[in-house]
């Protein structure tokens, strides 16, 4: 085994707060929304989700790289995190069915990384002042320059993200004989969300996030599907008005994250920005219909407004996070619309939550008849 010696690298944060490393080998500076996820596994889905677009992921896991990657456990066709901060960085892997190091993985989409970190002091910092615009730089960039950059980065509150991870074009997804056919507005899809769709016998039509109503009523769909994705979900008017119109017409509605938030605001719910935002695959959520409680997976640094939600006429609240009792499900009581705020896709776990795809196609059913 050779030994290599790392360069230094830093992690600057917005408060001018420094935290220091080495660079895993790859040279730059990268920028966005610090944020951390506490799972164990699963950091290749991580690292390709979507939503998490436009963030420098903190792993609060210690070893990171050591199974290796392989291109089954994807969510999407690349990378999406704007860099990595961790622990302990694997350059070896040890699982059979691995295709690749992860450090050969990063290097074809030259995401940057910065190792050696304390990832405990940096999470407790995180947790203690919120997530805040950060510069991850491996190449010696001074500091004072690296400050003046960080300063023209927009701030996650406000930002539209979605066009930046959405199809630009429709795409298909399953069996075109399926029973079921879904139009799905893509806000930032994962793939195992159109995974577990097809499994249910459902042929999706997945359309760019800025797609009409007309250009989804247009498949003969038996339901629609709001997906998650990244970025705040107020600037996203043209979602919101599409959600207004499948509500109003009644047609079956699941929304996941991003679209949980967006059907929200689509009833007049207000959503804001978390100091720290859930991002993990051991959050606990109360089933309040059933009063049963679940381990979820989430990733999410909005929210939607409880007070407001409670207020609303036509709205319930369905699942609470056990942690915060911060808004994780509702559904509408006069429309055959419902939503979560976490993922019950998740992959690769837990699956507490699958059943609510089933409970999707229960309703694409009762419509029907």
């Amino acid at each position: 085994m050779n030994h290599t010696t790392k360069q230094q690298a830093i992690l600057l944060l917005s408060d001018g707060t420094i935290f220091h490393g080495k660079s895993i080998g790859i040279s730059g500076t990268t920028f966005g929304e610090v944020c951390f996820n506490t799972g164990t596994t699963g950091y290749q889905e991580i690292f390709t989700d979507p939503s998490y677009f436009g963030q420098i992921m903190v792993a609060t896991n210690a070893h990171i790289g050591n199974y290796g990657v392989n291109i089954e456990e994807v969510e999407s066709d690349r990378i999406m995190i704007s860099g990595l901060v961790c622990k302990n960085f694997s350059d070896f892997h040890s699982r059979p069915d691995s295709e690749s190091n992860l450090f050969d993985y990063f290097k074809k989409q030259n995401l940057v990384c910065i190792s050696d970190v304390d990832t405990r002091a940096l999470v407790s910092y995180i947790r203690d002042n919120g997530a805040m615009n950060a510069v991850i730089c491996t190449d010696g960039t001074s500091v004072e320059e690296l400050k003046k950059q960080l300063a023209q980065v927009p701030d996650m509150n406000g930002l539209e993200l979605a066009s930046k991870v959405s199809t630009t074009v429709p795409y298909f997804f399953g069996n075109e004989t399926a029973k079921y056919k879904i139009s799905a507005l893509d806000l930032g899809i994962k793939t195992n969300i159109l995974r577990n769709l097809a499994k249910r016998d459902c042929y999706i039509k997945v359309f760019p996030y800025n797609a009409t109503f007309e250009e989804m009523k247009a498949f003969n769909p038996d339901g629609y599907f709001l997906s998650n994705g990244p970025g705040d979900p107020d600037p996203l008017e043209s979602a919101i008005g599409v959600a207004k119109q499948i509500i109003s017409n009644n047609h079956p509605l699941f929304g996941i994250c991003l679209g949980h938030q967006v059907i929200a605001l689509a009833n007049g719910v207000s959503t804001y920005k978390m100091f720290n935002g859930h991002r993990g695959i051991n959050h606990p959520v109360k089933n309040l219909v059933t009063g049963k409680g679940e381990i979820t997976s989430q990733n999410h640094g909005f929210a939607v407004n409880k007070e407001e939600l409670n207020n609303h006429p036509d709205l319930e609240i369905t699942h609470l996070h056990i942690n915060d009792e911060t808004v994780a499900g509702m559904k509408m009581k006069s429309k055959n619309c419902f939503s979560v705020q976490y993922h019950p896709e998740a992959s690769p776990g837990p699956h507490d939550s699958s059943y609510l795809f089933d409970q999707f196609i229960e309703n694409i059913q009762s419509s029907k008849n």
